[in-house]
């Protein structure tokens, strides 16, 4: 009774645009998703791949650091655990994919500036 021509018109011309926004929306999704893959997933599987180079050339006398912080000297290699020295005579075995680094041999400790 209130409704005018004008928008009634307008109402049943909004409906054959609805085809259109899926093919102007579709090239901004495969872009959408192609920046998740370059900023998200790959450096992911990037780090991942070099986590499992580092774990592998792990050897006898490498200083690791473990994912919880403790810090150890490897006695013996295993294929999926790992035996550190984190005192003398003090040895623990551990889950070789909890190995967060590996120190070379040798390495400095880094400087404490507080000090300086």
């Amino acid at each position: 009774m209130f409704a005018t021509p004008a928008f009634a018109q307008a109402a049943g011309a909004a409906a054959p645009a609805a085809g259109g926004d899926l093919l102007t929306m579709l090239p901004m999704m495969i872009v959408l998703f192609g920046a998740m893959y370059f900023f998200m997933i790959r450096p992911q599987s990037q780090r991942a791949k070099q986590h499992k180079t580092m774990i592998t050339a792990l050897k006898r006398n490498d200083t690791v650091v473990l994912s919880s912080g403790l810090i150890g000297k490897v006695t013996r290699v295993e294929d999926a655990e790992v035996m550190i020295e984190v005192a003398t005579g003090v040895n623990v075995r551990v889950v070789k994919a909890l190995i967060a680094e590996v120190r070379v041999k040798g390495e400095p400790a880094p400087a404490n500036d507080a000090k300086s």
